[in-house]
């Protein structure tokens, strides 16, 4: 039966129609996490569920600037077509876009019938299959900060910090936000069922946290990158801007993308428990933390993505420098929160909010899969305030050398795939290279009037 004449088609336009909706948007995650769409008016919608939507794999392979690099079956194939077809379980209305309902879509090569290599969200599906085939369904809670900006005409980069106000650090209300942005903000995304449990200002003006409830490991990834565009969204509609971007600003921290992990058997029970265990931690949840201390140095290149986010490290910046491990220890770079029994997990601080959701997550799941199959025992826990290079290993410096550490790890490239990580290197080393290149406003200060 085509999808013209599918029941669940037809219902799913009825109920648009009566909820005054005529517009359907079909998205994806590129490589770098950001939404790419298509807008279908309702009444093609069963045409476009029978013969998917044609957008130009070379999508993967584009620039934030627009370039498009020269990634392996993109230019070198003549440009072919991805294919993209609605995943209609995933239909949501947009409360700040009236009369539009939006869902993801699943994307496959035309030529071959399967996923496409590039696609975020089918790297994070072949990852859970392996973490399955172990009996383990993995179970996270996102976090996610960001900043906003106001417009501001005539200054070099055309916008400001939305409120400047000093020592707000996690507070809510009028102080830090006065126009109410944050409250505003968390009913649309309440509306638009993104599961955001709470929100509140954050450490720097301007800067704000969302929760996002826990849930399978998809589903948190799906929640997650819509969040992301939600939130740019309604900046745009208000005429601001709101940036997941590292480090936006020289006198301000960065904004972290910090991730829970659990773990459930088949039954639903938690099996990173284990009262009887050395912290609590059951030999699984132990073994996990060791996987993701030995493959750091790679999963850095998925967690800390761009050239800005290498700025956001250091000493004393409460984001990670060294790979470590500590128990209810912020200063470390996985936490273990201090509850046990069905809330026992371990939070991943490595992240920063520029990460793609689904590289993100399937590159921790894989690093601690690694690790349980390993079935090796992580160094001692981390003792009283970290940043001590003589105790812990350094994460890697620059966006170039964390590329370089993804390449050297085998094990890790053979869970997310050969030729994801191909293209993700290719990719992100044109990055390197570009931004390499770039006189930078810095430079000119620094060399032109002495040199």
């Amino acid at each position: 039966m085509s999808a013209s004449d599918s029941p669940s088609v037809r219902r799913h336009q009825d109920r648009l129609a009566a909820e005054g909706i005529d517009v359907v948007r079909v998205t994806y995650p590129d490589l770098i996490g950001t939404d790419r769409a298509r807008d279908v008016l309702l009444e093609h919608l069963p045409s476009v569920c029978d013969h998917g939507l044609a957008f130009c794999r070379a999508v993967y392979h584009t620039s934030p600037q627009g370039d498009v690099v020269p990634v392996s079956g993109g230019l070198d194939a003549g440009l072919p077509d991805i294919c993209v077809t609605p995943d209609l379980d995933t239909l949501v209305p947009l409360p700040w876009e009236p009369g539009v309902a939006a869902c993801l879509g699943d994307v496959t090569d035309p030529a071959t019938g399967l996923p496409a290599p590039e696609s975020p969200r089918d790297l994070l599906r072949a990852v859970l299959d392996r973490c399955g085939q172990h009996g383990l369904r993995p179970v996270i809670g996102p976090e996610l900060e960001y900043f906003l900006c106001e417009p501001a005409p005539g200054s070099p980069r055309g916008w400001r910090r939305y409120n400047d106000a000093q020592g707000v650090v996690y507070t809510a209300g009028l102080r830090a936000d006065d126009d109410n942005h944050l409250l505003r903000t968390l009913r649309l995304l309440r509306t638009a069922e993104l599961g955001v449990s709470s929100g509140n200002h954050e450490f720097d003006g301007g800067q704000f946290e969302i929760n996002l409830t826990h849930s399978a490991a998809l589903s948190a990834a799906d929640r997650a990158f819509r969040f992301k565009s939600a939130i740019k969204e309604i900046a745009r509609k208000e005429g601001r801007l709101a940036t997941f971007m590292a480090k936006p600003f020289q006198d301000a921290g960065g904004s972290g993308f910090h991730l829970h992990l659990s773990c459930e058997d088949d039954g639903g029970t938690n099996v990173f428990d284990d009262p009887a265990a050395p912290y609590g931690l059951s030999a699984t949840a132990r073994h996990a933390v060791a996987g993701i201390l030995a493959h750091a140095p790679a999963l850095a290149a998925l967690a800390n993505p761009t050239v800005n986010s290498y700025k956001r490290f250091g000493p004393d910046t409460l984001a990670p420098w060294l790979i470590d491990w500590g128990l209810d220890n912020r200063s470390a770079m996985v936490r273990i929160p201090p509850e046990r029994g069905s809330g026992s997990r371990l939070e991943l601080r490595l992240g920063d909010a520029s990460a793609n959701p689904y590289l993100l997550i399937a590159g921790t799941l894989a690093a601690a899969l690694l690790g349980v199959l390993a079935g090796e025992e992580p160094p001692a826990p981390l003792d009283g305030y970290g940043y001590d290079a003589d105790r812990s290993a350094k994460l890697p410096a620059t966006l170039s050398a964390a590329l370089d550490a993804l390449e050297a790890d085998t094990a890790l490239a053979d869970v997310l795939g050969k030729d994801f990580t191909a293209s993700y290197l290719t990719y992100k080393r044109n990055e390197v290279e570009r931004f390499e290149r770039h006189v930078t406003d810095w430079e000119f200060t620094e060399y032109a009037y002495h040199l």
